[in-house]
């Protein structure tokens, strides 16, 4: 029975350990040793931004504004709204941009796939910008997106997601995340290609954007499409674009089931990425970060549940256990942080932060096993526009 234990414990020591220590440290070595330079350029090809929009009323209007100020030649950018379904006056608003390259799609209420197959089908700019209806772009930030689009082997840019608000506890677990996530996507596009990019910001060349299917995560799928094409699929970090953190409590845990439900579905459809024989050090990249790390709830499971019952058989099995306990003693105290956010404390922030994942995750994947679609989507709580003015400055 011990050496059934240990087995257990040193296995699922070894996943935890590749995954969130070896995994990124491999990608950081490899970006110095084996860079790909890119051969970026100030290019101003046609750009069209599509956004899907369900009920946006709140936000659609001050994006548009946004959109409509960026630093990029006003003939050769537009933008297409594809309305999925609106019934809060969104579609009124967009309307009111009609003489402004603003083009309106009215939709019935289809699902947000069928809403950007529509979206992308109208554009008709060179290269295609995808944006979610409540991210504000920074002035530069399309200029920023296309520069790298000069060099041919790019088919693809990952823009730079930053939290509105940085200077509040409000997620702090999240924001965490996120600044580490960025200085890993920034090794994997100086050695290759990021793995995917966010929904917020991130640009595709119009001859490689393929349908999205329905119940996946659309940006995945979109971005992914790149590299299954050939390409490479880069991030711009000063390609910046401004939203809110999420909010906390049973409706991040419920945003990020429906996420990582589809993101499960979405890697399906990219499964011969998984085959190195084809894409290279990119399958590693993707196996681990879209697989492994959103199935790390099993190993971590296992080791709280074998610590303990080792503890007498050494001291790296006593500290194990007493870490865990005081790692999820914070997580537990972070949950308490209330409706507005993870956790209140930024010391129990990324404790917590990283439990609620993990546990959405498990969801996810329980919801795949039983062939559970997600098909459409409501927008999660948004900042109301005064607030975003008031916080469009100070980084995210």
């Amino acid at each position: 029975m011990t050496w059934i234990l240990r087995s257990l414990w040193w296995g699922a020591a070894g996943l935890i350990g590749w995954t969130y220590v070896a995994f990124p440290v491999v990608l950081l070595v490899r970006a110095r040793l084996r860079p790909r330079p890119i051969a970026a350029a100030p290019i101003e090809p046609t750009v069209t931004m599509v956004i899907a929009a369900h009920d946006e009323a709140r936000v659609i209007g001050e994006k548009l504004e946004n959109a409509l100020i960026l630093d990029y030649p006003p003939d050769r950018f537009d933008i297409v709204v594809a309305s999925d379904g609106s019934t809060d006056g969104t579609n009124e608003i967009v309307t009111t941009f009609a003489d402004r390259r603003v083009r309106l799609i009215a939709l019935p209420r289809v699902g947000k796939a069928a809403a950007l197959n529509a979206a992308i089908e109208a554009a008709g700019g060179e290269v295609v910008v995808f944006s979610d209806a409540n991210s504000l772009y920074e002035a530069d930030a399309i200029r920023a997106l296309v520069r790298p689009l000069a060099d041919p082997e790019v088919g693809g840019v990952a823009g730079n997601q930053r939290y509105l608000g940085a200077d509040r506890d409000d997620g702090a677990g999240e924001r965490q995340y996120w600044d580490l996530d960025r200085k890993l996507k920034d090794a994997e596009s100086r050695a290759g290609s990021v793995i995917s990019a966010t929904g917020a910001i991130y640009a595709v060349r119009r001859s490689l954007v393929q349908p999205v299917p329905p119940g996946v995560t659309d940006d995945f799928t979109t971005s992914t499409a790149v590299v299954a094409q050939g390409y490479r699929l880069v991030f711009a970090p000063d390609a910046i674009a401004w939203e809110r953190v999420a909010p906390a409590g049973a409706q991040e845990y419920a945003r990020k089931v429906r996420i990582m439900t589809r993101g499960f579905r979405g890697v399906a459809v990219r499964a011969p990425l998984l085959d190195p024989r084809r894409s290279g050090f990119y399958a590693v990249q993707l196996a681990t970060h879209k697989l492994l790390r959103r199935l790390m709830v099993i190993p971590l499971a296992v080791m709280a549940l074998t610590s303990p019952l080792l503890w007498s058989k050494g001291y790296v099995y006593r500290l194990a256990t007493v870490a865990q306990l005081a790692f999820y003693g914070l997580a537990a105290v972070g949950s308490l942080g209330g409706e507005r956010s993870i956790a209140r404390s930024k010391l129990a922030a990324f404790p917590a932060f990283f439990v609620l994942a993990n546990l959405a995750a498990a969801r996810a994947a329980w919801n795949v096993l039983r062939g559970q679609r997600i098909d459409r989507w409501d927008p999660t709580e948004r900042l109301e526009p005064a607030d975003a003015d008031d916080d469009a400055g100070s980084g995210r």
